[in-house]
């Protein structure tokens, strides 16, 4: 029976972290706050666990945007034999989301275990989940014009900054990033994909270090279930919660998740000083 409640707490954590991840109200985050109120302690590290179901979340993006990856591919590639506006659109395109990726990539390489150490509480992630609110409050009325072809360096250079700051648990990846990029006149559309597409690099090298980190666990064979149902349940409800927000940003509601922070933040500082 222990074994059975300890697989369902595990799905439910998938689950919630797959439903999150797409939205820009912190995965992280709510993975944080779910496991605290759980009670569920994972042994080993927490950071390898959020990278685990993080994984499940990329293999669901790569089958949301498999067209623009193949496109992107493609023409990136083409450029350097045949350059036409299409093809240039695209390479530099890629271009800019590399340029992106550098600064959460170093960050995350030389502080994510004093992140890890110093802000992975509810009482941060509650504090943060407001300022993320607030950010996207701030654009909520914001309709850019500017498209795939119309970024620029600094385009890049700001979202991956953005980026950055979301490695503290609370603030939306997917928020900060659609807030730079809208905050810099990018239109909805090429935010939100330029968002998820960026997500990609940043996942897979983290994908390989906890897939790693868990084979050489010591309690591999009692956790096998449990992390293999968090991780379907992570990928199923990633898959799903990523075409329904697609929707929501289509029509321009991004005010509904900046009220949900506004709300959720304080309520889960509220809880957690009732129960210490």
């Amino acid at each position: 029976m222990d074994q059975l409640w300890l697989t369902i707490k595990f799905l439910l954590l998938g689950l919630f972290q797959g439903l999150t991840e797409p939205i820009p109200v912190s995965s992280s985050g709510h993975l944080l706050i779910a496991q605290y109120f759980l009670g569920v302690e994972i042994e080993g590290s927490n950071s390898t666990f959020a990278l685990l179901v993080n994984s499940a979340s990329l293999i669901a993006v790569l089958i949301v945007y498999r067209k623009d990856i193949k496109r992107l591919v493609i023409n990136g590639l083409s450029y350097f034999k045949v350059k036409n506006e299409e093809t240039k659109r695209d390479f530099m395109f890629v271009v800019y989301l590399v340029v992106a990726t550098i600064p959460a990539g170093l960050i995350g390489v030389l502080f994510q275990e004093k992140i890890d150490a110093n802000l992975s509480t509810v009482v941060t992630v509650s504090c943060t989940l407001i300022i993320t609110g607030v950010g996207l409050w701030l654009i909520r009325n914001m309709h850019g014009q500017r498209k795939d072809g119309q970024m620029t360096m600094k385009d890049a250079v700001i979202i991956g900054c953005a980026q950055a700051v979301a490695l503290i648990p609370g603030i939306s990846r997917s928020g900060a990033t659609i807030v730079a990029a809208m905050a810099r006149g990018i239109n909805q559309e090429t935010a939100l994909r330029f968002s998820f597409l960026l997500f990609i690099p940043i996942s897979f090298g983290g994908a390989m270090l906890s897939f790693t980190d868990i084979l050489n666990a010591d309690n591999l064979a009692e956790m096998a279930v449990p992390y293999t149902v968090a991780f379907l349940g992570s990928l199923v409800a990633t898959y799903f919660s990523l075409k329904w927000f697609m929707n929501i940003m289509a029509k321009g509601k991004l005010r509904y998740f900046a009220l949900y922070c506004f709300i959720v933040g304080p309520l889960v500082l509220l809880a957690w000083y009732l129960m210490n």
